[in-house]
């Protein structure tokens, strides 16, 4: 089975951190986002991957490459101007005449997607919805289904009055190719607004797979935030990154930590970090390569990117270091 990875959003609620990458290219500890997308998929045995891009799509496309380095075959559909989730999708439509899955860049979860495949196989249907329980509904799609499976009630972004169910849409699908008769080409269609609610006027065979494990949309900075953090303290399943060196402090190749520094983890040290006399740095924290941190420097659930220089004192709390 092939994948078709969104990665054509702006991320407009994560600025200032899209400003010069794409949503999909913010680093989640050591690697973009959609570098543990890629790597899932692999997982389960999905090497052909198509990946829709449009804002700095050439950050996406210098990154992945054709994909070699992660074992997998990466071909980019290209959309000129928007064209929404089901269109960048419908754009790409000559590479998919099979079944496939969909999901999206900039999102983080460890589903066992092998699991939803063989669910939509089995139902025979048009589209299989990813579904997860969540306890406040309010910024994704509800959706409500009936015993056998099948999707009854459709609607996105409610209001508290108007919730009806705690399962929500993912944004991972199981699609056949006969969708694409829903999705006229070259206009910006959306699969919740638009498809999904024709789908079900029309009957379509639409079923809802109610998946276990973690998932989150890594949207706005709060998300991106609890994101690093739920990683940081294993609630995600993903394969672990560097070397425990002790006390939930994990690091990716050399670095110098002072003798009278205190860690208290979880930590993520990338390579080359230098960690100076009398700094405590408490986590959830990810310091990434080439950092300094100097003398009695206070970082307290952080992020810092690559190549940034904290001066000595200096006091960081829930902050995001990009330069």
């Amino acid at each position: 089975m092939k994948a078709v990875v969104m990665a054509g959003g702006e991320g407009s609620r994560l600025r200032p951190l899209t400003i010069n990458r794409p949503k999909p290219m913010v680093p989640l500890v050591d690697r973009p986002v959609m570098a543990h997308t890629v790597e899932l998929l692999k997982m389960h045995g999905i090497t052909e991957i198509i990946i829709t891009v449009q804002y700095l799509a050439n950050v996406i496309q210098d990154y992945f490459g054709d994909g070699s380095a992660y074992g997998v075959q990466i071909t980019y559909s290209v959309e000129e101007s928007p064209l929404g989730t089901a269109g960048s999708v419908r754009n790409a439509h000559a590479l998919l005449d099979e079944p496939f899955l969909v999901i999206s860049g900039d999102a983080l979860t460890d589903f066992n997607l092998t699991d939803v495949i063989n669910y939509h196989m089995s139902k025979g249907a048009l589209a299989t919805l990813t579904l997860k329980r969540v306890e406040n509904p309010l910024e994704y799609g509800v959706i409500i289904t009936d015993e056998s499976g099948r999707v009854r009630q459709f609607l996105e972004k409610p209001s508290w009055g108007e919730v009806f169910s705690d399962t929500v849409n993912t944004g991972i699908y199981v699609l056949d190719p006969r969708i694409f008769e829903y999705v006229e080409a070259g206009k910006n269609v959306d699969w919740s607004k638009d498809v999904f609610p024709q789908l079900l006027q029309q009957d379509e065979s639409i079923f809802g797979y109610i998946a276990d494990g973690y998932w989150t949309d890594i949207g706005t900075i709060d998300a991106y935030m609890r994101a690093t953090a739920d990683y940081l303290q294993n609630r995600v399943r993903i394969p672990r990154l560097g070397i425990n060196i002790g006390d939930e402090i994990w690091v990716d190749g050399e670095h110098e930590i002072a003798p009278d520094a205190r860690l208290y983890g979880p930590i993520f040290l990338g390579h080359g970090v230098k960690i100076k006399g009398g700094v405590v740095v408490n986590g959830p924290t990810v310091i990434r390569d080439y950092n300094i941190v100097d003398t009695s420097a206070h970082i307290d659930r952080s992020i810092i990117w690559r190549n940034s220089y904290i001066g000595e004192r200096a006091e960081l709390r829930g902050a995001i270091v990009t330069r």
